[in-house]
């Protein structure tokens, strides 16, 4: 149901709905414009039938007066009453209006008025007999001051108009209804198809391009997108493969050739020589150790990006991991007149990767151990809505300047007051990426002074895992003041 709902909202919210209701709605408009210039069409045929009629009929009886005068008139009127169609009504009035031949037993009060055409209910119809029909007649004074009316019964007209303009006004709200209907099914249904494509989407943006677009098999415009779109993808994996095949060759093919560099080096130490030949030497060592130590984090961080560790995810005590790692940096800080301090529960546990928590965990202290000082908190506590668990590491530092947040998880990035310490700028880009494979947001916000770095975790109950749950958590990152990188590419702070 609560999908169902989401549904029906994307598509009341889309242009898709909002340009098939306009077309909808200019087409019904259409339709009914149609349908009523028909309606009015046949009325005004039906209406001037009538008038033709009642018009010839009084201008014979005019002409039979100018003809025989009154009493000829009179003759014929009889005449007529017992010939003429029961619709057909005649009434010869003498000029204070008392009848004297014809069909009807009273003049109208509606025809007292001057001469010329009018509509009136029968006045002599006995209650008995139903509703009064509806007469359209003519009235005229003749040259004797006489009034002579001419009138046709037009009820069987007027409920037959009324059954068109019905059947009109039903069939155009009708018609609106399934066009209604109509655009919103091919609006949900375009909706729904565009939604499969967002949440692949968000798939691989969450856990990498092994996600494809469903297909459903119609062979229609969108199972085309679709391939295309997962075609694209199987491209774009292979490419990025590639690349990643061979940064990793790279990696591999260099380190051996160090390795054996810093082998000999150390046999030449060991050899009698000059003092500044043995410290020559180990100066070049500590650099071929530093250059090694990059490459195994480049292969490190590349392969915790293509989520090669995720098959090993099990249940971490994050508390109890927090802890360690501030028991382990406290004495390097007290020797920089710091302290580490761990605020927080152990017990709380999340789905993931220990090792990997633990190093993310040590760059993030170390980093500010190394570049913030003072009094070094790592907080853990449950978000507002308790669906994650925030861990937060935060320092009283100069902290990072607004201008350069936004490329603290770039590889190699330092800021440039960190060069001249130790550090091959890469700590901050494993930190990201073992967020990622956790489905973590992370954020940088200002500490007053200082830097803070917040890991919001999804939580355990949330994740799944055999025993643990049913959905792998995708959780958005969460929103506060400072920036948030959680969809930066890889950086690095130090």
């Amino acid at each position: 149901m609560p999908l169902t709902k989401a549904l029906l909202a994307k598509t009341l919210r889309s242009s898709t709905f909002r340009l098939a209701i306009l077309y909808v709605g200019l087409f019904s408009a259409s339709v009914a414009g149609l349908f009523a210039y028909v309606y009015g069409s046949t009325a005004e045929y039906l209406r001037g039938r009538d008038d033709a009629g009642i018009l010839a009929e009084e201008r014979l009886l005019q002409s039979v007066f100018a003809a025989g005068g009154a009493p000829a008139l009179a003759a014929l009127v009889a005449t007529r009453r017992g010939s003429a169609p029961d619709d057909d009504l005649y009434l010869v009035a003498d000029a204070g209006f008392r009848p004297l031949a014809g069909t009807l037993a009273t003049w109208p009060a509606a025809a007292r008025g001057p001469d010329g055409w009018v509509e009136f209910r029968m006045p002599d119809q006995r209650p008995q007999d139903g509703p009064p029909p509806l007469l359209r007649a003519i009235t005229a004074t003749l040259p004797d001051g006489s009034h002579l009316l001419v009138a046709r019964n037009i009820e069987r007209t007027r409920r037959f108009t009324g059954v068109i303009g019905r059947g009109i006004a039903v069939g155009v709200a009708l018609f609106g209804a399934l066009a209604a209907i109509a655009g919103i099914s091919v609006t949900r249904r375009t909706v729904s198809r565009i939604e499969a494509i967002n949440a692949t989407s968000r798939a691989i943006m969450a856990s990498g391009l092994g996600e494809r677009i469903p297909l459903r098999d119609t062979r229609d415009e969108w199972d085309q997108l679709a391939a295309n779109l997962n075609s694209m993808l199987d491209r774009i994996e292979e490419l990025v493969r590639g690349v990643r095949q061979v940064s990793d060759n790279i990696a591999h093919d260099l380190r051996t050739p160090l390795m054996r560099m810093r082998g000999r080096l150390e046999v030449a130490l060991r050899r009698p020589r000059g003092e500044d030949d043995t410290v020559l030497l180990t100066r070049t060592v500590a650099e071929l150790d530093d250059v090694l130590k990059t490459f195994a984090s480049l292969l490190r961080i590349s392969s915790v990006e293509a989520r090669e560790r995720k098959s090993g995810f099990a249940p971490v005590d994050l508390g109890k991991l927090c802890a360690e790692v501030a028991d382990l940096f406290d004495a390097a800080a007290e020797e920089r007149g710091g302290r580490v301090r761990f605020a927080g529960e152990q017990g709380v546990f999340v789905w993931g990767d220990r090792d990997l928590l633990f190093e993310a965990l040590s760059n993030l202290v170390d980093n500010a151990v190394k570049h913030g000082g003072g009094e070094i908190k790592v907080r853990l506590a449950p978000s507002a809505d308790r669906a994650a668990t925030v861990l937060a590491v935060s320092d009283r530092g100069p902290g990072v300047p607004a201008g350069e947040q936004k490329r603290v998880f770039e590889r190699f990035y330092r800021l440039e007051r960190s060069r001249s310490t130790g550090g091959n700028g890469l700590g901050l880009s494993l930190v990201k990426a073992v967020a990622q494979l956790h489905g973590a947001g992370i954020a940088l916000l200002d500490n007053e002074p200082g830097l803070k770095v917040e890991l919001s975790f999804p939580a355990l109950s949330a994740v799944s895992q055999p025993g643990f749950g049913a959905a792998e958590p995708t959780v958005a990152p969460p929103r506060h003041r400072g920036a948030d990188v959680s969809d930066m590419p890889p950086a690095a702070r130090a």
